[in-house]
């Protein structure tokens, strides 16, 4: 349970939800947290200003909510959004771009500026997915031979078609025996069976997250 009797300042870790970067650190009291529910967007208390604070109100770089999970002890949030631009007032995707490192001959830390390329990204969901499409889309313009999956283009969508039937049906098969293994395998399966019939019809995957979007609402 959230307390925010005891502690009025809770901190919120923000976390991109697609590639699992901690964007930022910032804390919250209860009406921040009422308003994020509320909203979807992502509000917190500034502790300089004594006041809610809409992230991206000014700057346009909004954090769309997509979780809020709690610590096993309730006295931290972690917020998993998708960002609409970066999430640092210095114009970084994350506040966090400091190595540190032990000052020579004083005391302290000092703190070293990492390039953008060295902020630890993960691929989002959506990448991989568009990686693994772009390798079928060149099966399907070379056909080399050799290449599962250029002899399902060769055979037609047809064929194309029946393997996603016999996919979705070994998952299905996989669910209902409880395998989660074999259930995660088939379902894997299943996926890149659909991939290869989108584009055996001239479809992508951007026009299924489209479709999916708007299911969401």
């Amino acid at each position: 349970m959230l307390d925010f009797v005891s502690q009025p300042l809770i901190p919120a870790i923000v976390q991109d939800a697609r590639t699992g970067v901690v964007l930022m650190l910032a804390y919250m009291n209860a009406e921040a947290l009422a308003q994020t529910l509320q909203t979807g967007d992502a509000w917190f208390y500034s502790r300089s200003r004594k006041e809610l604070w809409h992230k991206g109100e000014t700057s346009g770089n909004y954090l769309r909510v997509r979780g809020i999970l709690a610590d096993c002890d309730g006295d931290a949030i972690l917020l998993q959004v998708e960002p609409a631009g970066p999430a640092c007032h210095t114009g970084k995707q994350s506040c966090f771009f400091q190595r540190v490192e032990a000052a020579t001959g004083e005391p302290g830390y000092a703190l070293f500026e990492l390039p953008d390329e060295q902020i630890a990204q993960l691929p989002s969901r959506a990448e991989v997915l568009a990686e693994l499409f772009e390798v079928i889309e060149g099966r399907k313009r070379e056909l080399p031979e050799g290449s599962y999956v250029a002899s399902l283009f060769k055979n037609g969508i047809d064929r194309i078609s029946k393997k996603v039937i016999e996919e979705a049906g070994e998952a299905v098969i996989a669910a209902k025996n409880n395998d989660r293994g074999e259930t995660i395998y088939e379902v894997a399966d299943l996926w890149f069976h659909s991939l290869v019939l989108l584009s055996a019809c001239g479809l992508s995957p951007k026009e299924i997250w489209e479709e999916l979007s708007k299911r969401r609402r």
